[in-house]
């Protein structure tokens, strides 16, 4: 049981914002004080990629911090911290604790040279994005991940000339795979799409490619993926490992800290592995496990989802549900009126994941049965009108 008083949160997204509340809901009474790097007070991102870059969008979140009793630092960034002394180091001071959250999410990558690249991660970034995107703005995006797929879908709406540069040989191949990414290729066919070729450097002109051949472009938006923020933890003796090493309680090795959302990289009991979610249902969700953890351990809560996230692109919505394995077998579900999802199936017809196109009902349905560790046919499943649950043949 935890009996300190002061409880530090370091990091101003909707994972540190969440934990400010499930501290208090838990019954926490005593000193919460959370530090944010941009000076603005916590907000949602999502919209950042959507409606944000047609509107100017306030999405703060709705939380009244002084009626929380939280003292809520904006612009402080953390720089290092002394897990002895139990105090964390920033540009303004020390700031002590009894029990820390690390909460900084994730920082974009960007790619060499002097050029200037733009990138999406804070409502200032979207607010540069906005201005800029107007007919006829050569608009190049490096990366055809899930951000910059978002982008392209509003940038061609507005009437931008769109270059997409992807290093791999479809759209989200890395993260779904060759065959569901070449399904999708299809929706891409308004922009210029040119896969298969990397980008050596982003120059005041645009993007030079590996072969030396130039993209001009008015505007460079990178978008290759994000790293866990966490170089203000280095020397301070942390397991870091594609972001700070937590088990299924979010608690590292030092049982006075915390790790939680985009930054976090947790021990999955479900799929035997580590998991870095970096997608907002974990950031949402996760923060009530480090209260119980902290404040009621009798509970034995653990944080164990069904991994959940979204997008909207090319006027689909994709929603995807589980964790897949390279060596799971995918299995295309075809509807009747050209409506499909994908299912992914492990060596023990386990369900592991399921993608659904413009079908929330299928999410939920793929999401419940994954939950449950259903064990499907792999036959019925390609039948994309029959209920998940009427296919199952049993539960692990």
């Amino acid at each position: 049981m935890f009996v300190g008083r002061r409880i530090l949160i370091v990091g101003g997204g909707l994972a540190g914002s969440r934990t400010c509340e499930a501290l208090r809901a838990e019954g926490f009474d005593g000193e919460i004080e959370m530090l944010c790097s941009e000076g603005t007070p916590p907000y949602d991102r999502p919209p950042l990629s959507k409606v944000a870059l047609t509107e100017r969008r306030d999405t703060t979140f709705d939380v009244d911090y002084d009626a929380l009793g939280v003292d809520l630092r904006l612009g402080v960034r953390a720089t290092g911290m002394d897990r002895d002394r139990r105090v964390v180091f920033t540009d303004s001071g020390e700031h002590p604790y009894d029990a820390l959250v690390v909460a900084t999410g994730a920082a974009p990558v960007i790619l060499p040279g002097s050029g200037r690249q733009h990138v999406l991660r804070t409502a200032a970034d979207a607010d540069v994005l906005r201005a800029a995107l107007r007919p006829g703005t050569r608009l190049t995006l490096v990366g055809a991940g899930w951000i910059n797929a978002e982008i392209a879908t509003t940038a061609h709406d507005l009437g931008c000339s769109v270059t997409v540069l992807e290093s791999a040989p479809a759209p989200l191949h890395q993260p779904l795979g060759p065959d569901v990414a070449h399904r999708m290729l299809p929706w891409w066919e308004h922009v210029d799409m040119r896969c298969g070729v990397s980008v050596a450097e982003v120059t005041e002109a645009g993007p030079v490619l590996a072969d030396g051949s130039l993209v001009e472009s008015d505007l460079v938006v990178t978008g290759i993926g994000v790293r866990p923020d966490v170089a203000w933890l280095v020397g301070s003796g942390l397991d870091i490992d594609r972001g700070v090493v937590v088990d299924e309680r979010l608690r590292t090795a030092d049982p006075a800290v915390f790790a939680v959302g985009d930054v976090a990289a947790r021990w999955s009991p479900r799929y035997r592995s580590r998991i870095v979610g970096q997608h907002w249902d974990d950031a949402r969700t996760a923060p009530a496990t480090i209260a119980a953890a902290l404040l009621r351990p009798d509970r034995g809560l653990v944080f164990d989802p069904v991994p959940y996230f979204w997008s909207d692109q090319f006027g689909h919505k994709i929603q995807f549900v589980g964790h897949r394995d390279p060596s799971d077998r995918i299995v295309f579900r075809e509807g009747g009126d050209g409506r499909w999802a994908a299912a992914w199936i492990d060596d023990s017809s386990r369900l592991t994941a399921h993608l659904s196109v413009d079908s929330p009902r299928h999410m939920v349905q793929a999401r419940m049965a994954i939950d449950r560790g259903a064990v499907v046919d792999p036959d019925a499943i390609g039948d994309l009108d029959a209920p998940v649950h009427t296919m199952s043949l049993h539960s692990s």
